[in-house]
């Protein structure tokens, strides 16, 4: 991958020139400023704080200065060394006093007790500092011994450091290229481990997720669970195109293996054609309702073109069911203050939806039952409820009752159980109007609940049908 398509790769030079120009920046601005006077005027080398004891121009051009500035200028001259250098200097009489009555250490009196007519310089180390010693001769005080206390210098690396700007730019261009690399790896790694996830879920590993936190983090974090959502949703999702295409196979399965056997027998057995072929047309037409089930809870959405007066629509639903319930005595009783509640539908989704409901409420209710369907409004949506007094559904089952091929009792048979497919087809349509559909146990039965929102421009007529 070249330079433009690689991230990492533009974030490190980034990051890395970034701060080569803020250090080059700092420490070129500190080394000029350093090497100004205060009166802007440039430093020569003999200004500089000597390394390895002073350099002879040093030593010269103060002792020169200690020997011919008044007193005052000496004393400012001693304090700027001291101050600007670390450079302590000593100006001690014959006799052993110090010209300003300071505390003399040890190693100073030492070193200046080697100094005479004979031997009038001295030099030495010890204890991390250089003393050198010299006599030097003032028309005021006459001879005095000025010994000079300057720190030992680094050794090693730490001394080429300290003199040597260009070593020191390159050190530092070294340590932030080193901190820019692993920052930007750092940036960079939760986006290749969400890459190759990505790979690992395209190539069918259903289960790859990122290891992240529940909760906080950067954005990167928050990027790693919104994959690691949309993959379990995928997973989902494909688990259950899975399982439908298993349960259709199932479905199908068994009435083509009648059709297969009725057709047989229809061979074997001309004297009974006719009862064959009728075998073969109930077959075929369960065929048919099972294809018409499935293609209506194919579709994800519909064109609301056409208006249905809920209230006109359900009297008609609840006297079709009521006639098919004679046979067993089952009556659905149909309440609503309403006189008109209309909502936009498309063809015959809302009637196919509240058919379904009571066809499976007609299905579970015994003998006798009284199936109570009542319609009213609430808030900006028309409510309809659908109550069967039947054995009603185990608690942890009722969210699942709405799926596809569920059957609360898988052992019913296709005659009494249906295919699974009704409330199934009664969400999706509810779902494609905009609506929510869910059900619960009453105790006396299953409550199936149906919320239908309100055309805005019909809201009106249906509050003053009240």
């Amino acid at each position: 991958m070249g330079l433009r398509g690689n991230l990492f790769v533009k974030m490190f030079v980034g990051f890395w020139l970034a701060s080569i120009t803020i250090l080059a920046s700092w420490m070129l601005s500190y080394h000029y400023f350093d090497t100004r006077h205060g009166d802007g005027q440039p430093r020569g080398r003999a200004d500089f704080k000597p390394h390895g004891g002073p350099p002879p121009r040093f030593m010269l051009r103060t002792l020169y200065n200690l020997q011919h500035l008044p007193e005052a200028g000496m004393r400012e001259l001693v304090t700027d060394l001291q101050v600007r250098h670390g450079i302590d200097i000593f100006l001690l009489r014959t006799d052993g006093s110090e010209l300003w009555d300071r505390a003399v250490p040890g190693p100073v009196n030492r070193l200046a007790a080697r100094l005479g007519s004979e031997q009038r310089r001295v030099m030495e180390s010890a204890r991390g500092k250089y003393f050198v010693g010299h006599v030097i001769y003032r028309d005021d005080e006459g001879l005095l011994k000025a010994v000079f206390v300057s720190p030992r210098p680094a050794r090693g690396l730490l001394r080429a450091l300290g003199e040597n700007l260009w070593l020191r730019i390159a050190l530092a261009i070294l340590i932030s290229g080193l901190l820019c690399y692993l920052l930007s790896r750092l940036m960079t790694r939760r986006l290749k481990e969400l890459g190759r996830a990505s790979r690992s879920l395209a190539e069918g590993e259903l289960d790859v997720r990122l290891d992240v936190r529940d909760r906080g983090g950067d954005e990167t974090d928050e990027l790693a669970r919104d994959f690691n959502s949309m993959a379990a949703q995928l997973q989902a999702r494909i688990n259950a195109q899975k399982q439908l295409l298993s349960d259709v196979s199932h479905e199908l399965r068994s009435p083509l293996a009648r059709l297969r056997v009725a057709l047989a027998l229809a061979e074997d057995d001309p004297d009974n054609l006719r009862s064959h072929l009728e075998r073969i047309g109930r077959e075929t037409g369960r065929l048919d309702e099972l294809i018409e089930q499935l293609l209506a809870t194919g579709a994800d959405t519909v064109e609301l073109d056409t208006h249905i007066d809920l209230v006109a629509l359900l009297r008609q639903l609840c006297a079709d069911a009521c006639y098919e319930g004679l046979a067993d005595s089952v009556s659905v009783e149909f309440d609503s203050p309403l006189s008109q509640a209309v909502v936009a539908s498309e063809s015959d989704q809302l009637r196919k939806c509240f058919d379904n409901i009571l066809r499976n409420a007609l299905r579970h209710s015994p003998p006798g039952a009284i199936i109570q369907v009542k319609l009213d409004v609430e808030d900006k949506a028309f409510v309809t409820t659908i109550e069967d007094q039947g054995p009603g559904v185990a608690q942890d089952m009722l969210e699942n009752i709405f799926d596809e091929f569920y059957r609360v009792d898988s052992a019913r048979t296709r005659e009494s159980g249906g295919y699974g497919l009704g409330l199934a087809i009664a969400r999706r349509a509810v779902q494609r109007h905009g609506g929510r559909i869910c059900a619960e146990n009453t105790g006396q039965g299953l409550l199936v609940s149906v919320f239908l929102p309100r055309e805005p421009e019909v809201q009106d007529m249906a509050g003053l049908a009240v």
